[in-house]
């Protein structure tokens, strides 16, 4: 979401202020001043404090983040990190190559998890741990993949981002699924892309999906839902759309900004802002984490294509159940987009989370996660295998 990117971008200014900084202090110590003796030899005299400081901040410029930790996030009690099971490749339509994983047996609906724009897949590791306790009781197979350019995913030969796109990747996914029922979990652009889908193929939601649930999300360009929207709106041509083109043309100096930026903790530091009091050290360090590694150019390309997204009423064509979480201290995604959401949706509910911001379902997961667990559990019991248009066919052309 842009929010985030344009407040590191601002962070990384400062980052190359600092080694601008080094790099003078660095100078004018080797330069020193030139003093005569007594006798009139000159000499080189040279202020070692110029040096130490410099080495100072160079430290500082590497480990900063380890400061940042300490004091923006709280202790663990159950870590999360990028960390990945067997997972496959598989080809979309559209052209990209997806990564995917999957665990659980062939009984039950299939889960598919759909991460966040500058995640991956591996932000899922709290709602695999809670659906893997729940597995004995309702059977199901959970599945996460990597957005195309994102973690292992390749984007498709022609660099394409778009939201549509994905979309369709997500229909093959389902696709891959049948006959089984397919209950649809999507954050922030992960619930964009279902919407996407609900919006450019609705019969799908009545033959195959039997339950949604979208997390932290919004139905429009982000830049309408978001704190400071009029602002936000406005800084779109002059600023935003620049910014992110400048970063795919300038891409190896985005890459070693992100990296600066995450070594010296100013990243974590903008990441920070889309979480509540409750965020734990290794929930702000694996977001920050993925939001570094990940492409820039990608990051960018796909901050462009939200601003001209829109599926406002696509969820109205669910033609199944949708229940909506949002936080209330959202700053990213407004508590507001997911109550026009509600109002919109044929069969939805709101769950608004009390004190949490758009990486709710980190800080606050046992009450996401459970709430998922539940909702899982419903549509098994509502939508068996044998109610499920098991000879739907979907075009993904």
């Amino acid at each position: 979401m842009p929010l985030i990117p344009l407040v590191r971008a601002l962070l990384s200014l400062f980052g190359f202020l600092i080694l601008a900084l080094v790099a003078y202090l660095l100078w004018t110590w080797w330069r020193g001043d030139v003093l005569l003796d007594p006798s009139g030899v000159p000499l080189r005299v040279r202020e070692d404090w110029r040096l130490w400081l410099a080495v100072g901040v160079v430290g500082w410029s590497l480990g900063g983040r380890a400061f940042a930790l300490l004091f923006l996030a709280k202790a663990d009690i159950e870590p999360t990190r990028a960390h990945r099971g067997g997972g496959v490749m598989t080809t979309s339509p559209t052209g990209a190559t997806l990564y995917v994983e999957s665990e659980g047996g062939e009984d039950g609906p299939v889960v598919i998890a759909t991460h966040g724009w500058g995640l991956d897949s591996t932000i899922w590791q709290y709602l695999k741990r809670r659906l893997g306790v729940e597995r004995s009781l309702v059977p199901h197979r959970l599945v996460t993949w990597d957005l195309p350019g994102l973690g292992q995913s390749k984007a498709p030969p022609t660099g394409e981002i778009a939201v549509a796109n994905f979309a369709t990747d997500l229909a093959q996914l389902i696709e891959e699924a049948a006959p089984r029922p397919v209950i649809l979990i999507g954050h922030s652009i992960g619930g964009m892309t279902i919407q996407t889908l609900a919006r450019d193929r609705p019969a799908l939601f009545s033959a195959r999906v039997v339950g949604v649930v979208l997390l932290n999300t919004t139905y429009t360009n982000p830049l309408r839902t978001m704190v400071l929207s009029p602002l936000m709106t406005a800084l779109r041509r002059p600023l935003l759309e620049p910014m992110f083109k400048l970063t795919v043309l300038c891409a190896p100096l985005a890459w070693l900004s992100a990296w600066q930026s995450y070594l010296n903790g100013t990243a974590h530091l903008a990441n920070r802002l889309q979480f509540g009091r409750a965020v734990t050290r290794s929930q702000l360090e694996h977001t920050t984490l993925l939001g570094t590694r990940n492409s820039q150019a990608v990051l960018a390309k796909g901050n462009l294509a939200m601003f001209d997204w829109d599926a406002s009423g696509a969820i109205a064509a669910m033609a199944c159940p949708v229940l909506i979480i949002g936080g209330t201290l959202d700053l990213v995604t407004k508590l507001e987009a997911s109550e026009a959401l509600v109002e919109t949706a044929s069969a939805g509910s709101l769950d608004p989370v009390t004190g949490v911001n758009h990486m709710g379902f980190l800080e606050r997961d046992h009450h996401y996660n459970g709430r998922i667990a539940a909702f899982v559990a419903e549509s098994a019991q509502d939508r068996p295998l044998d109610r499920v248009d098991a000879s739907a066919s979907l075009n993904l052309s």
